[in-house]
């Protein structure tokens, strides 16, 4: 046969691979490699082959190549049909021996002699090298070997930062902390034309950023524009309609706790892509957050009919059942979620918060730790086993450094959510160690990107609970220095200088007192039916003998919560006091009252705020 009919069987090789005319391309590339007995022939016949989904023939073919070790792409695709056909040890045996420098650099111990075919397309193409790494740290993943996964990922990126998959794998499977995230995209080296897509990787890793920084990469992409031959000249094509884009723009707003704006932007992108994975799962999310039951309801049904062997889809049917507060079948769906794909974050942390609904913590705890063991680089497991720890020993003092530790290693791995703070300060709060707890509530909303928003009500209301707090410094109110401040009796006191420090911190804690008003005021406009803010900002102005404004809200709390034992107490004694405005202000029996119930009341209402956030 001749030069130019092997050339044209060659091309209808071509075009059978691209139609998915597999079995003729099979037929047809077979024969050339019969005539020709070229190593490029004989790889396109396994690629076929494999296109196919004959794997152990294609195996077979490039085994018996003299070239299978000296060619990494044949040494590359006979690794990918032991791939597919779940052989991970003889995977990595084919893909050979090699080791990476502390900068993450690759280098071959045995293969110093390697060809490769296609020299003049390398450049055209993604690294080969690149693509290997990648395929060791699959086989590695596979062997529940994750640490030299990490590391062979983080290589694969290294080598070429087209190598998309690689990144997908470390971000979305959680192996590395934000500063690790951080620090490999600095790292990568991008030509000057793909200067787009360092900004598109750097909306794609955590966004715990402030709000004005991560709005300026997503506008810095959205204006990125395209020359391109078009019939109108007017029109710029940008990617700021691009479904990956905005999908990435609705998790950060889910992370903020903006789940309005993020239920609304998810639901215009699955209208126009109803498949999106990564959207449904931020929809799904915000969904359930927003208590949209019939949503879920109607993902879930969609899910289980299109994609029934997918975790999405169990996840999906567990969120619509924990929405519902049916607890037993949103565990299973969650446990299910996880045995179709136990590297699937949400499915274990949903899993495990099932379990803490029904205040099962035992259980709880197994999946968190094991969400933790899975995904280091995740910090939600490590946050809710020690949010777990405080809501099943929450009187129990000396155990709080143990727990403190959940909370450090969770900082340490996502220094920058602000829930980690906060529940930092619910545990100083318990060691009564109010001034660190208002240190770490201030520092909550100081992390929190975006605008106060009904989300972190609780941290508001817990740092109110924290100045009120810090009135009791009762030695300095004169017990050692005969000074008593009362709003209802003031005197002009001479004060020599060995007094004037406990006198400045006398009008130092009467400050505290609004501030603490000042923030239960800022609470209630977040959210207008707490009944804990109104009780909390009751008994501030009951403190402040303020007896008309207290009874006001003790009455709105009492509207919320009729049957509520405190505020019923706390009610009919400031009424008492009303009663008794002008007899003698220093009713040491009235202060000691109102001191014990104050403190039984508020052990019951310290939060630990848990935030049913399904994405990291």
């Amino acid at each position: 046969m001749r030069e130019e009919n092997v050339e044209k069987l060659r091309g209808v090789v071509r075009d059978c691979v691209s139609k998915h005319l597999y079995s003729s391309a099979i037929f047809f590339a077979d024969k050339v490699a019969a005539f020709t007995s070229d190593p490029a022939d004989i790889y396109m016949q396994a690629q076929a082959l494999f296109l196919g989904r004959h794997y152990r023939r294609a195996f077979h073919l490039l085994n018996a190549s003299q070239v299978v070790l000296r060619d990494l792409r044949f040494r590359y695709l006979a690794a990918k049909c032991l791939e597919e056909l779940k052989e991970w040890d003889q995977c990595l045996l084919m893909l050979g021996d090699a080791k990476m420098d502390e900068h993450g650099n690759v280098h071959d111990i045995k293969d110093c002699n390697i060809m490769y075919l296609d020299k003049d397309g390398e450049d055209l193409e993604i690294n080969i090298s690149s693509a290997i790494c990648f395929l060791r740290g699959k086989a590695y993943e596979a062997l529940e070997n994750r640490a030299q996964a990490r590391q062979w990922y983080k290589a694969a990126i290294k080598a070429d930062p087209l190598c998309y998959e690689a990144l997908e794998c470390l971000i979305e499977n959680h192996m590395l902390t934000c500063e690790e995230e951080t620090s490999l995209l600095s790292s990568l080296q991008f030509s000057p034309e793909d200067g787009w897509l360092s900004s598109f990787y750097s909306c794609l890793i955590k966004k715990y950023d402030k709000e004005d920084v991560v709005e300026a990469k997503f506008r810095e992409l959205e204006k990125e524009s395209c020359a391109i031959n078009s019939p109108d000249p007017s029109v710029t094509r940008t990617l700021k309609n691009n479904t990956d884009l905005m999908a990435c723009k609705a998790e950060y707003y889910h992370q903020c706790g903006e789940y309005q704006k993020c239920f609304e932007l998810t639901s215009v992108l699955l209208e126009r892509d109803p498949f999106h994975f990564k959207c449904t799962l931020v929809h799904l999310a915000a969904a359930m957050e927003l208590g949209h039951s019939n949503e879920l309801y109607l993902m879930a049904c969609n899910l289980v009919k299109d994609y029934p062997q997918k975790a999405l889809s169990c996840f999906a049917v567990g969120c619509y059942y924990y929405c519902i507060k049916k607890y037993d079948q949103s565990r299973r769906y969650f446990s299910k979620a996880t045995n179709l794909d136990g590297t699937f974050p949400p499915a274990w942390i949903g899993y495990g918060n099932a379990y803490a609904a029904q205040e099962e913590g035992d259980q709880a705890m197994l999946a968190y730790r094991t969400g933790a063991r899975l995904f280091p680089g995740c910090h939600l497991p490590t946050l809710y086993i020690g949010m777990e720890y405080m809501r099943t020993h929450s009187f129990k003092l000396a155990e709080q450094p143990f727990r403190v530790q959940f909370f450090m290693q969770a900082k340490t791995i996502c220094p920058s959510d602000p829930l980690v703070y906060n529940e930092l300060g619910v545990v100083a709060y318990h060691m009564k160690e109010y001034k660190k707890a208002v240190w770490w509530f201030e520092k909550t909303l100081a992390h929190i990107p975006s605008s106060l928003s009904e989300m972190w009500e609780p941290t508001v209301v817990n740092l109110a609970h924290a100045l009120r707090k810090l009135k009791y410094v009762a030695k300095m109110f004169g017990v050692g220095f005969g000074l008593r401040l009362h709003s209802r009796k003031r005197k002009v006191i001479e004060i020599d200088n060995t007094k004037k420090g406990a006198y400045e911190e006398c009008a130092r804690q009467l400050r505290m007192y609004h501030e603490a008003i000042s923030y239960y005021e800022k609470a209630l406009a977040l959210s207008t039916r707490s009944l804990s803010t109104y009780a909390g900002l009751a008994y501030t102005y009951h403190l402040q003998d303020n007896f008309n404004a207290a009874i006001a809200y003790y009455h709105k709390a009492l509207w919320l919560k009729p049957d509520d034992q405190f505020c019923t107490e706390m009610l009919t004694m400031a009424l008492m006091d009303e009663c008794r405005h002008g007899s003698d202000p220093k009713d040491e029996s009235r202060q000691s009252e109102l001191r014990i119930n104050v403190e039984v009341w508020e052990i019951a209402e310290v939060f630990v705020a848990r935030n049913m956030k399904m994405l990291a």
